[in-house]
């Protein structure tokens, strides 16, 4: 009975639905902001892992404690004074506050009060956490600050080091712009407490702010003012990087109109936060106001109407004479700042006067044995076809060109990296397992004489070339041979994102595909990769944050990843540099060469700026952009516009290891100076650059581009003539192209020069608005030379001498050219492709050459062969099946008829006992003699490729020498002829 009267146990309280909600968001908040949290420390972690395995973990360390310390310091500082503020607000808020009109004020306080403490440290957070995020993105400017180098030279106005401009006026006027920010932000935070808790009062007509209030405010716009008078100080200085309609740079409106107003507007802004400051003991906001109200005033009349005035009424009527000192000052320091101060000019006829004879064209075949007549970018689906080997291969859409000595002579090549492409693995093939750890790598290096062309059309009449392994040595060595060179690509411009390789466990049978021999179709070889190169991955952790780095459980789960493996990734040359050098503007084209025994990606690295005083500022990608131009690399500034540069590195990239070497190129350059001071342990002195790879070493692209751009206006030197823009030129269009873009400029042996004939990279330029050619710019390429980077102009005499527009619609409407083409523009077949149409000085005229290509089949395996050769000297153009032979046509010479030369028989030597005197040959005059010369040298030129496609080098070298001796002879009789 006793158990009736015990008590019932106690049941727990049902779980309200409101607290389990609140759970559930607060479990929510923790997931999201760890795994936020994680997949930041892994890519923190991985990039560490990153930059130590390629020696650069100074680099990483540098930027990530720089950036740490600016997020660090400004977010304290802007968190720090925000919640400064809103504290001192809320500390000396009125006692007794009379009841609102306004109820909601009071609705908001009584609901902001509990939780203040909470609320004013996640207002200062925030706004802290968004100004230290916006300091991160300033370290280039902070480290170039601390590390600033002199140029040694000041602008022409403020008589300052230009290192002011280039290091130290960035950072100020960031920090300016941070302390009036500041200002801004803590006078809201502060005015918003003031006016939830009685300090300001809205609703009454008189006292709207409390003592504590007013003085509050009154320090903070003050602040604000003081700020901005200094502001108007710096930005005195920016007037000579400020852009204008004619030119960037001081100006007569900025001189005299737009100086004189930021001076006074300093004085003013000034007096402006004194009147504030002294607010705090007068309690009138009267003289403030005024003070403001002036600033205000004098901004609007003496920054923006009084300097309309001035450029409307006193520069535009007399607008050349007003600005023709400025436009000398930024004519000068822009052909300073661009490399263009040292261009050497010089005229040039253009067109050979009369009619071209046949001495003319023995002296020109003479000059062009080493012009290139493959097109890199037509022949990419030749090499494709005939070089690819397995369809998981490719090579890049436009092929480099490089020169090499092979058997003592110095030629050109077409080159193409056989790289990975796994889009053509199988669709059933493309598994993790496969695309990550078996199809890694690419394989070999191609190339291709650019100024050789095959009798044969196998090879779409290309000469293969061997012998770049074996550069400098006897008969030289094959390209495919592995013992000479390693020829795995594990780092390319078209790499996978990551491959995981190395030696198998003892449970698995990890290995790699690649070819057994590039020269073979027969089998593939397995392998396992052995460099140096590449992140160890053994490790559960380190599986772990590389699965959350890719998003790739298999990391973790599959047994291809084990104890002995190995990550690679950023595996493009670009992307490696610019990680390795992020203060760099990367050129966009790296190019392989064979040094030591291995492939080395070769990259041109700039230093940049837009700062430099009263220099040309221009887009980056508009300067560089022509016909092949696929993507930049600029890294170095916010934006593209530039209005200084210098090709300050060298770097290369090993295409198996994948072993970053940068080496100092500009030993002058003070921003260059700066960032090594910054990272002393990335760059490498100039005297540490292997003679092999010197050999190759060229004069940057992207460089030369910019320089051509600038000069086609900046050519000229005088002021007035620049202003009447009356001899402006401009980079001529691409006649070949698609859409309107620039030709791009061409490198090869180059004649006509100084006589020289310097490996050089090449472009010309047209008149503005037309069509003729204005002049011809070579830049010495070659740097073993003295003369590397020495700019030559030639500029035309003849104002009729034709563009690569005219000239090309002129080839292609010559009857000759029309019936040769013909069969290639029938209906249904493939239309014929024009090549790079290369224009060349040579004897005082212009010779131009362009190949033809065209695809005689349909389907995946056609690709373009080259057919003809186009040349056009002075009027007359001919067309043939290699460049002796168009030549010859164009000049009118009929080699197929004229009887071979007469054996010499120099001071009447006896002949040879045992044989018959020969009768002597009919005497010829000198004109058949040159054409029998020329003949005996296309037939020795057509030998030499023959036997350049059999592999027979001693018969190649025999031939050319028979027809390098030819040419001289149809030289010297040209000589004797002109003597007579």
């Amino acid at each position: 009975m006793s158990d009736l009267f015990d008590e019932e146990p106690a049941r727990p309280a049902p779980e309200r639905p409101g607290r389990r909600a609140k759970a559930l968001v607060i479990t929510g908040v923790v997931l999201v902001v760890g795994f936020f949290l994680l997949t930041a420390f892994a890519s923190i972690y991985t990039d560490r892992l990153w930059f130590k395995e390629v020696g650069y973990g100074s680099v990483f360390s540098t930027m990530l404690w720089t950036r740490v310390g600016l997020f660090v310091v400004f977010a304290l500082l802007m968190g720090g004074v925000v919640a400064l503020n809103m504290y001192l607000a809320y500390r000396y808020r009125p006692l007794f506050r009379m009841p609102g009109v306004d109820g909601s004020v009071d609705r908001y306080r009584d609901a902001v009060t509990p939780i203040r403490g909470w609320l004013l440290g996640g207002v200062a957070a925030v706004i802290g956490i968004f100004a230290g995020t916006s300091a991160i993105g300033h370290w280039r400017q902070f480290l170039m600050w601390r590390n600033a180098e002199s140029f040694g030279d000041k602008d022409a106005y403020f008589k300052k080091d230009i290192g002011f401009y280039v290091f130290e006026l960035p950072w100020w006027n960031y920090l300016v712009d941070f302390a009036m920010a500041a200002a801004i932000v803590s006078l809201i935070a502060a005015a918003v407490v003031h006016y939830l808790y009685g300090g300001i009062r809205l609703q009454q007509s008189r006292d709207r702010l409390s003592g504590a209030a007013q003085v509050q405010l009154s320090v903070l716009v003050g602040t604000f003012v003081l700020a901005k008078s200094v502001d108007y100080f710096l930005g005195r200085y920016d007037l000579v990087t400020q852009d204008h309609r004619l030119f960037t740079g001081m100006n007569f409106t900025a001189e005299n109109a737009v100086l004189p107003a930021r001076n006074i507007l300093v004085a003013v802004a000034l007096i402006c936060a004194l009147l504030f400051f002294l607010n705090v003991w007068r309690r009138t906001w009267q003289l403030p106001s005024v003070g403001l109200a002036l600033l205000a005033l004098s901004a609007v009349l003496l920054g923006m109407i009084w300097p309309a005035i001035v450029q409307n009424f006193q520069v535009k009527p007399s607008e050349a004479d007003k600005e023709n000192s400025y436009i000398k000052a930024n004519i000068d320091a822009t052909r300073t700042a661009y490399g263009l101060d040292s261009v050497e000019s010089a005229p040039y006829q253009g067109i050979p006067s009369g009619e071209p004879t046949r001495e003319q064209g023995a002296s020109v075949l003479g000059q062009l044995t080493n012009v290139p007549v493959v097109d890199p970018l037509q022949v990419r689906e030749t090499f494709q076809q005939r070089q690819q080997v397995r369809a998981y291969y490719s090579v890049p859409e436009v092929l480099d060109v490089d020169r090499y000595t092979i058997n003592g002579e110095e030629v050109p090549l077409v080159l193409g990296v056989r790289e990975l492409d796994q889009s053509g693995i199988n669709a059933s093939d493309q598994n993790w397992s496969n695309l990550h750890t078996v199809y890694t790598h690419g394989e070999g290096l191609i190339a291709a004489y650019a100024n050789r062309i095959s009798p044969s059309e196998v090879n779409g009449r290309i000469v293969w070339a061997e012998g770049i392994a074996g550069e400098g040595t006897e008969g030289g060595k094959a390209l495919t041979e592995r013992e000479e060179f390693e020829t795995r690509v594990y780092y390319g411009e078209s790499s996978p994102t990551y491959s995981v390789v190395g030696k198998a466990s003892a449970d698995s049978d990890h290995v790699e595909l690649g070819l057994a021999d590039t020269d073979s179709d027969e089998g593939d070889q397995r392998t396992t990769y052995d460099g140096k190169g590449g992140v160890p991955v053994g490790s559960t952790f380190n599986q772990l944050m590389y699965a959350i780095k890719f998003g790739e459980p298999n990391f973790l789960l599959s047994g291809r990843v084990n104890e002995n493996s190995k990550v690679l990734y950023n595996r493009n040359p670009v992307e490696r540099l610019e990680r390795v050098a992020p203060w760099l503007t990367v050129d966009g084209d790296p190019y392989p060469a064979v040094v030591d025994g291995k492939i080395q990606w070769i990259i041109d690295g700039y230093t940049t700026t837009d700062r430099y005083p009263n220099s040309q500022r221009e887009s980056f990608d508009d300067m560089i952009d022509d016909s092949l131009q696929q993507e930049t690399g600029l890294q170095t500034l916010p934006t593209d516009e530039i209005n200084y540069m210098r090709s300050a590195v060298k770097a290369t990239v090993d295409a198996y290891d994948g072993t970053v070497t940068v080496y100092e190129w500009d030993t002058e350059d003070p921003i260059l100076k700066t960032w090594m001071k910054v990272f002393p342990d990335v760059v490498k002195a100039k005297s540490e650059i292997p003679d092999q790879l010197m050999e190759h070493l060229r004069y940057p692209e992207d460089m030369f581009k910019v320089q051509r751009y600038q000069l086609a206006k900046y050519h000229v030197t005088n002021a007035g003539e620049f202003y009447q823009a009356n001899n402006r030129w401009e980079v001529p269009e691409d006649p070949n192209a698609a859409r309107p873009v620039f030709q791009p400029p061409y490198r090869l042996f180059s004649t006509g020069v100084d006589n020289t004939n310097d490996w050089s990279l090449t472009s010309v330029f047209v008149p503005r608005g037309k069509g003729t050619l204005a002049s011809y710019l070579q830049v010495n390429s070659d740097a073993t030379s003295e003369n590397f980077g020495k700019l030559r102009l030639l500029e035309m005499t003849d104002a009729n001498a034709p563009g690569p527009g005219q000239v090309a619609n002129q080839m292609q409407q010559d009857d000759k050219v029309v019936d040769a083409l013909t069969a290639y523009r029938v209906q249904g077949a493939t239309p014929p492709r024009f090549g790079n149409l290369l224009t060349l000085p040579v004897d005082g005229g212009l010779i131009y050459i362009q190949p033809v290509y065209a695809v005689r089949t349909t389907g995946a395996s056609a690709f373009p062969i080259l057919q003809y050769v186009i040349v056009k000297y002075g009027e007359s153009v001919g067309i043939e099946r290699n460049l002796p032979l168009a030549l010859a046509d164009a000049l009118d010479v009929d080699l197929e008829g004229v009887p071979a030369p007469a054996p010499e028989n120099e001071g009447g030597a006896e002949e040879p006992d045992g044989e018959e005197p020969q009768t002597p040959a009919e005497p010829v005059s000198i004109d058949e003699q040159i054409a029998a010369a020329l003949k005996e040298a296309d037939e020795a030129f057509t030998a030499a490729q023959e036997a350049q496609a059999e592999n027979d080098t001693a018969e190649w070298a025999a031939q050319l020498e028979i027809a390098e001796k030819a040419v001289q002879k149809a030289v010297k009789l040209a000589n004797q002829r002109d003597a007579q």
